[in-house]
């Protein structure tokens, strides 16, 4: 916002810099869940790593590194957004901040709760038995982190509309 002078403001170019970096923390996070979802996890699938004995161990690895990744993704997402939210002038909506809230609480889950549990169920702990196919514990944590998959892609495509919104009005 320009002041009487015509000149753009120090905190505006604050804002804009701070509201960039959200959206490009944003676009990275959900770009690389869609890879991890849409590319990583079907190639293993398909080549058969996912049978083998060891892939709870090598999944609780992958999984947990992505997974703290998450958590410092939307942890500066949430506090971008409270950072801008905090000037007047370029407010979002509490939709975008309790959004924002709602993916980071999801990697909270997907870290302490999912992860752990699902690398538990998938351990092979006698060696000369034959693998299993999945059982119905396994089958339900499953669809529990595609629903929540799918909620975190649905709540940052709506903070990035909202973003893409606000930059087009100002």
């Amino acid at each position: 916002m320009a002041n009487i002078y015509g000149q753009v403001s120090e905190s505006n170019r604050r804002d804009d810099r701070t509201a960039s970096a959200v959206m490009l923390i944003l676009t990275f996070w959900l770009s690389s869940s869609l890879i991890v979802d849409l590319v990583i996890m079907p190639g293993l699938a398909t080549s058969g790593m996912t049978t083998q004995p060891g892939f709870a161990a090598a999944g609780y690895l992958l999984f947990g590194a992505f997974n703290h990744v998450e958590l410092l993704c939307g942890a500066l997402v949430m506090t971008g957004l409270l950072i801008i939210n905090h000037d007047h002038w370029r407010s979002f909506s509490r939709r975008s901040i309790v959004l924002s809230a709602l993916m980071l609480v999801i990697s909270l889950i997907y870290t302490y709760v999912l992860t752990p549990e699902m690398s538990g169920w998938g351990l092979q702990l006698d060696l000369f038995e034959p693998v299993k196919s999945l059982s119905r514990t396994m089958i339900g944590m499953q669809y529990t982190y595609w629903v929540l998959e799918v909620c975190k892609l649905i709540a940052g495509t709506v903070i990035l509309v909202e973003f893409e919104n606000k930059r087009n009005l100002s």
